[in-house]
Formats: C-alpha cells, structure tokens, sequence
C-alpha cells in the first residue's frame, strides 16, 4: 500500500495566507527601501569612478602647452571630454613635439589606474536595480490575490451572502498591497529617470578614455620608434 500524501488542514490554509497577505505590504515596503538604498550605492559608485577617470586624465594632460582650462563648478563629464579632446589635439599635430614626448611619458599614469575603466559589474548592478522595478506591480497584484483567496477559504462552505461579506471585509487589507507595489514602482521609476543619464554617461566616458588610450598608444608608440638614433625619417 502507498502511503498517502497528507492533506494540509484548511484552517492551516487559512492561516498561512492571511500571514503571507499581512506580510505582503511589509515585505514590498522592506524592498522598496533596500532598492533605494541600492541606488544609493550605484550613485557614490558612478561619482567615485568618476572622478577617478577625471583624475587620472588630469595627471595625463598636465602641462601640456594648450590645455582646456575648465571653470570648477563645471561637470566632472565635462571635464574628461576637455582632457580627451587635448589628448586628441596633441595627437593629430606634425612630428614629435614636447607635448607627444610627454605625453608618451606620462603613458604609464593611465596603465597603472585602468580598474576604473572595468565596467562590467557596475553595469550588471544598475541592469538589475533598473530591471526589478517591473516586480512591484507583480508583487502587489500577488499580495492582493493572497488576501482575497485566504478570504475564499474562510468563506468556503458559507452561504453566498456570508462568503461576499468575508470577501468584502478583507478588501480592504488586500488593496494596500496592491497600493504599496505601484508606489513604489513609481517612486522607483522617477529615481531610475533621473540617475539613467548620468550612469549612461559615465559608460560613454569610459569607452571614449578606452578609444584614446588605444589611439594614444598607438600613435605615440610610432612617435617614439621614429624619433630614435637611426631610425628613419
């Protein structure tokens, strides 16, 4: 003979959706909270690597002879475009000047702080913190769905009017859920709107600093081998 599968007892039932109703706002709420905090975290992330690609190219460009010179309340973007386009300026000019011998110099200054340029881990947390927002809706919707089915099986049994009252009386703990998802997800959303330009930024300033390092490498590699005793001119 098999053993037969036990059959949880409806008042157990119950009892173990209206705890998963009550606790739906709750956990929305708690979510909702470390989510911020984790927007939070990406921002003093882009504001760090930030200034660190502003930095480093800072070290690079100083002392070149035309050199942007930016206000300081200008943009840290804003300025790593300034020290890329005097990279680029120095770069495009004829023969070997004092400012390519420089710069050819100063090469390692870029080699030796190049974790800034890794991107990947913070663009896999901001994919996932900007992914998640679509689950508060979800999360709501569920919450609700848990209250008003414990309410079904409260009223299972009962005559029609009773069963409606049931399910009219826990409505109103069921929406809150529902209310706390689309709160947050909306919260979450203007949050995403206006953090969004400036991580997208930071990518594009660490493509443009690996494109002209590259350039840089390149160019002033031949500089150099062309400016040695022999070599040709």
């Amino acid at each position: 003979m098999f053993a037969q599968a036990s059959i949880p007892h409806p008042i157990a039932v119950v009892g173990l959706l209206d705890g998963l109703s009550g606790l739906s706002t709750l956990v929305i709420v708690g979510l909702f909270a470390a989510h911020v905090f984790g927007f939070l975290v990406l921002w003093i992330w882009w504001r760090r690597d930030l200034r660190a690609i502003a930095s480093s190219l800072d070290e690079f460009t100083r002392g070149l002879r035309q050199r942007s010179l930016m206000d300081g309340s200008a943009h840290l973007s804003e300025q790593v475009d300034a020290f890329l386009a005097d990279v680029g300026e120095v770069l495009e000019g004829n023969g070997n000047s004092q400012d390519r011998h420089l710069l050819y110099h100063r090469m390692a200054i870029l080699d030796e702080k190049r974790r800034y340029l890794s991107s990947m881990f913070f663009e896999t947390s901001y994919n996932i913190c900007r992914t998640m927002i679509e689950a508060y809706p979800l999360l709501g919707v569920l919450g609700t769905i848990l209250a008003i089915g414990a309410a079904l099986q409260t009223g299972d049994g009962a005559d029609a009017s009773a069963s409606v009252g049931i399910i009219v009386s826990r409505f109103g703990d069921a929406i809150w859920s529902t209310f706390a998802g689309l709160t947050a997800a909306v919260l979450l959303m203007f949050l995403n709107s206006v953090l969004e330009p400036r991580f997208q930024r930071l990518a594009e300033n660490r493509a443009n600093v690996r494109t002209t390092v590259a350039h840089a490498k390149r160019e002033l590699a031949i500089g150099s081998s062309n400016s040695l005793p022999g070599s040709p001119q």
